[in-house]
């Protein structure tokens, strides 16, 4: 286990978790009571029983219980705050009062039914505690599972719930995660935004009552990521102490800073208690989906290193985790639906001829699909636009070298489709309710098991007939009526969970039987950027804003939980589709290389000059795919807050730097302006191509000067190797 590992000291009821760079104590109180007293830096020991006192003294009003630093806050005792656990029993009451019952501690991190996780590939990379609860006159039981990794500084928690009475239980509330901190005097951050707009970084003060970030969509959203974090004050990039939570989930979330009347903070993270009840029949169990917890005291930077670290070893999986991804291109916003099989084949001969590995056919190949009103469900080729069906493009793909992917939104129905003709009660709805409609289109009701099979099915026909290399999986509303034709009136509240159980089945089945496909997730762009999906798809198509100027707002605020790896991105068409703005086809790529780069536009249209930069671009991908899928990434400056934007990556090894820089808008008599950068071996020397050498120490301390050009939107790259 290396300086990660778990202790226990069952005698005086103390459990302390130690990564890293962190621990995480818990204590047993004398009336059995499971209490969090430190979540933070490392410390030797845990034996912080002293702090009880503390916490006992001076209630007068408040009932003690309220005081306490509770890891498993529930209703009914005097905690009057967000429970993290609530049932409803057959008495009616949601009163629970959980006692510690025992524990369990094991190599390794077992899988949670049914869920995304994080996972281990071997016993010794983990160790896993599992603490049991138990409220004996209900025969509810809680078991709490902690995960300490060896190599990651990442605290993995959920919770599992069963029913072991003899009578049914509601579940109201059930979250992965609700940490008391110490405190009050902090920072809150979260990613907010909208379609085309996505994951903006906010940094307020902490509200001294309750903060909420929240999904009621029915997917983790445009508007908030499931991501939550407090901060010191003084803390920045590169110091002071960050806590910081994400959740392994697609759905509908909630994610609370909460500060007490005693001047302390507790974080939460889960499913959202409004769109989520569950019935527990006697015997039955329910799994809460995973919550992952950072604590830095390197700042943001650290923070977010440490979130990238796990997500693209241990969250993403598969054939396509440690490989190169292939440069594509789509052809979306070249053709958007108006194509033919010609069209399509002279673009893929421009790719194929400035260095592009794969061909992406995006939506308009199926059905009547000439728009979007129709035929969604219908995955069946339109021959009228290929007369040689999705095998024969491929076919003819493959003869010029490239891969061939394929655009579907499978989730989807048209109300004018084939499928929603013969199955109309197969989309989510409320019965002798208005069934509303976004984009014409209806969502399909995955919480039945017929139609999670159809979806299955019809997928999985395409890519075993027609030899596809690529999906790219699209989720283009959400959702409204969300409910289910089958399930009964007192279980319409967990439609939203049996959804998403019911997406990750099909997810799962999909990958499996087809491997060495490569899978992107989209909805509307950023809609659904989460590790849930991660966990299947190793990359999301980051926004459809593909403006320069707005991705690098779009990416940085991105990269705070996810890692560069994770995002798409693509060179567009100027005047660009969404924003009209106009920038250089250097600094269109230069910004679509921090992810993974493509092209989405139609080549046959560009002059020879930007194809032999497209070309150019497209070289340097290759020769630096390692460093930017695998590196280490640190945000220098923030487009959020100055004229400038500015990232690195630096090789797992420390050999190779990429340092990029990016101004947005040119100003009159500019000041200088220097960059710093991070993480460099002081005394090590830094060669640029063209030879020039610089030490790691001035790199870092004085850093390098960016040349001012008169051209908005402008970018500076510069590639150094250790010598």
């Amino acid at each position: 286990m290396g300086c990660a590992v778990i202790y226990v000291d069952e005698k005086q009821g103390r459990f302390h978790l130690q990564g890293r760079a962190y621990s995480y104590c818990l204590q047993l109180d004398e009336e059995g009571r499971l209490l969090n007293l430190h979540w933070g830096g490392r410390i030797p020991d845990a034996d912080l029983s002293q702090l009880l006192s503390f916490y006992w003294e001076g209630a007068s009003f408040d009932l003690r219980y309220g005081r306490l630093p509770l890891e498993l806050p529930t209703p009914g005792a005097g905690y009057y705050g967000t429970g993290a656990l609530s049932a409803v029993n057959p008495n009616g009451d949601s009163i629970l009062c959980l006692q510690y019952k025992g524990y369990t501690l094991t190599a390794g991190k077992p899988t949670l039914p049914g869920l995304p996780a994080s996972y281990v590939e071997s016993p010794d990379e983990a160790q896993t505690l599992t603490l049991l609860l138990e409220d004996e006159l209900l025969g509810l039981r809680v078991r709490l599972m902690y995960t300490v990794f060896a190599n990651y500084d990442v605290l993995a928690r959920s919770m599992a719930v069963e029913n072991a009475g003899k009578a049914p239980l509601e579940l109201t509330c059930m979250l992965s995660a609700s940490v008391p901190l110490y405190g009050c005097d902090y920072d809150l951050l979260h990613l907010k935004g909208g379609w085309g707009r996505e994951r903006a970084p906010q940094r307020v003060p902490l509200n001294q009552a309750i903060s909420r970030v929240e999904s009621r969509r029915g997917a983790s959203g445009h508007e908030q990521n499931p991501f939550l974090a407090v901060l010191e004050k003084s803390a920045t990039e590169f110091q002071g102490r960050v806590w910081g939570q994400t959740l392994v989930y697609s759905g509908s979330f909630l994610a609370e800073a909460a500060v007490n009347n005693f001047g302390h903070t507790r974080l939460s993270i889960g499913l959202h208690p409004d769109m989520c009840h569950w019935r527990l029949a006697p015997g039955e169990s329910f799994q809460t989906p995973e919550a992952l917890l950072v604590y830095s005291d390197q700042g943001l930077n650290g923070m977010s290193q440490a979130f990238h670290a796990l997500i693209r070893q241990r969250v993403c999986r598969g054939y396509w985790r440690d490989r190169q991804r292939p440069v594509l291109i789509n052809n979306w916003e070249g053709t958007y639906f108006d194509f033919t099989e010609e069209k399509l084949l002279a673009i893929a001969e421009k790719a194929r001829d400035i260095g592009v590995e794969l061909f992406v056919l995006d939506d308009g190949w199926f059905g009547k699909r000439n728009t979007d009103t129709c035929s969604l469900g219908d995955w069946v080729v339109n021959l009228d636009k290929l007369p040689g069906g999705i095998r024969g493009l491929s076919e003819k793909m493959h003869g010029l070298g490239l891969l061939f992917g394929l655009w579907f939104e499978p989730e989807m129905v048209s109300p004018d489709s084939d499928l929603y003709r013969a199955h109309p009660d197969w989309c989510l709805h409320a019965k002798d309710r208005v069934r509303t409609q976004a984009r014409h289109q209806l969502i399909l009701d995955l919480s039945r098991q017929d139609v999670q099979d159809y979806v299955i099915q019809a997928v999985a026909s395409v890519l075993e007939r027609d030899g596809v290399d690529y999906v790219k999986w699209d989720m283009n509303r959400n959702m409204t009526e969300p409910f289910s034709a089958l399930l009964p009136a007192e279980g319409q509240l967990e439609t939203q969970h049996r959804y998403m159980l019911g997406l990750y089945r099909v997810l799962e089945t999909l990958t499996a039987r087809f491997p060495k496909v490569l899978f992107e997730s989209c909805s509307g762009g950023g809609g659904r950027f989460d590790c849930g999906l991660l966990y299947y798809m190793p990359q999301t198509w980051t926004s459809d804003d593909t403006d320069a100027n707005e991705r690098l707002q779009i990416q940085y605020g991105t990269s705070i939980v996810y890692p560069p790896a994770a995002m798409g991105a693509h060179v567009s068409a100027v005047p660009n589709h969404q924003t009209g703005r106009i920038a250089s086809f250097q600094m269109r790529g230069n910004v679509a290389l921090a992810g993974n780069f493509g092209f989405e536009l139609d080549l046959t249209a560009l002059p020879q000059q930007e194809l032999d930069q497209a070309k150019e671009q497209v070289l340097a991908i290759k020769s630096l795919r390692d460093t930017l899928q695998k590196g280490v990434f640190t945000r220098l400056e923030s487009p959020f807050e100055g004229n400038f934007a500015a990232w690195q990556f630096l090789s797992q090894d420390g050999e190779d730097l990429l340092f990029c820089a990016y101004q947005r808008l040119v100003q009159p008599n500019p000041l200088s302006h220097r960059i710093r950068l991070r993480g460099l071996e002081p005394e090590a020397c830094y060669r640029t191509e063209d030879g020039q050498s610089y030490s790691g120490g001035r790199l870092m301390e004085v850093g390098l000067p960016i040349p001012l050009p008169k051209e908005d939107f402008s970018s500076y790259i510069l590639r150094l190797h250790r010598t």
